[in-house]
């Protein structure tokens, strides 16, 4: 949707500095990649190098950075928060899609199903038995609804994704395709020689403005609940296992696997390829770091890294000591020679 300048930054409580105030974007993209026509944004300083030679017809940045090498066709749209503001813009430029509000004649929706107002569901979905859809809420193509579900306003599911029975969302919740929210959680005990299957017969409770990534998957509890608290944002191919109570405003990232019944508190940010083994504590606001395997808990605020993790200062001390083992052995190799020709020479 193209848009003056001028009244881009208005929208995004910028001011346009040089350039062509009138002239019209239609576009974001990156700086390394932007044209004519499109608008960028310089929030790092290691992409400064790129903006000397960048064709794009505005970019926003902060009040104080450096613009001796704007181009001189480009304006700048300071700005107190250019991340912000860029977000904005590309909300604006690049408006989500909007669903007409309507009932597909392939989907499959029981009797006893609660339907709010505004929705749209397409083609092929299935809602169970006793299960409620709030105001708002836009389920797409191919997605099953199990029984007794409670999907809150707002919401947006999309196709393909699973929600099994007894599972509770609140509002503006997103959950992506592939996603599959509460299958059984992994419990089994070891009786004569076999696996025997605990039943699982809990739920899982999600939060209001929660986004679930594809293919993750949410165990529901065993008895009591899987709880996933409100804001926290779960990328892709995340497992959370059974009885896990996630707090406000996590992040999860790719890959990440948590086991069953642990306790990750608010504003935890669990990197990509983490591992978290059962019955553990992530501390509020603590983060543990890409590919770390974590066996104990984590206190708040803290930093923890490394397989098994541990406080970031003491992994990355481990981490050089290490990489000067080599040198070291060599040197030891060298003192046991000098040590033998010593000792022959004593003999002599």
């Amino acid at each position: 949707m193209p848009i003056t300048l001028k009244e881009l930054a208005a929208l995004c409580e910028a001011r346009c500095q040089g350039g062509d105030a009138s002239a019209s974007v239609y576009a974001a993209a990156d700086i390394t990649t932007a044209h004519q026509g499109q608008v960028t944004q310089l929030t790092n300083a290691k992409y400064a190098r790129y903006l000397k030679a960048s064709a794009a017809t505005a970019c926003f940045i902060g009040e104080n950075s450096p613009t001796e090498t704007v181009p001189d066709h480009m304006a700048l749209l300071v700005c107190a928060d250019p991340e912000m503001s860029f977000i904005k813009a590309v909300e604006l430029l690049h408006p989500k899609k909007t669903y007409i509000n309507q009932i597909a004649d392939q989907s499959i929706i029981d009797s006893s199903v609660t339907l709010g107002q505004d929705i749209f569901i397409g083609a092929y979905v299935n809602i169970g038995e006793n299960s409620v859809i709030g105001d708002g809420t836009k389920i797409l193509a191919g997605a099953y609804i199990g029984n007794n579900v409670k999907i809150g306003r707002n919401c947006q599911i999309h196709p393909y994704a699973v929600i099994y029975d007894d599972s509770v969302l609140g509002d503006n919740v997103i959950i992506h395709s592939g996603a599959i929210i509460g299958a059984d959680g992994f419990g089994y005990k070891f009786r004569h020689g076999a696996h025997i299957k605990v039943p699982q017969v809990g739920n899982v409770v999600i939060g209001d403005n929660v986004e679930v990534g594809a293919n993750t998957c949410i165990d529901r509890g065993a008895l009591g609940s899987t709880v996933i608290g409100m804001g926290s944002k779960i990328d892709n191919l995340v497992q959370i296992g059974h009885n896990n109570k996630v707090g406000k405003h996590v992040i999860m990232c790719g890959l990440t696997g948590v086991s069953g019944s642990c306790n990750i508190e608010d504003y935890a940010i669990l990197a990509g390829s983490s591992g978290i083994a059962d019955h553990v504590t992530i501390g509020q606001g603590a983060v543990v770091m890409a590919r770390s395997g974590v066996a104990g808990d984590v206190p708040a605020g803290s930093h923890y890294f490394g397989s098994p993790a541990k406080d970031k200062k003491t992994a990355y001390k481990e981490q050089i000591a290490l990489s000067k083992l080599p040198d070291l052995i060599k040197r030891i190799k060298l003192m046991e020679e000098e040590l033998k020709s010593l000792q022959h020479l004593d003999k002599e």
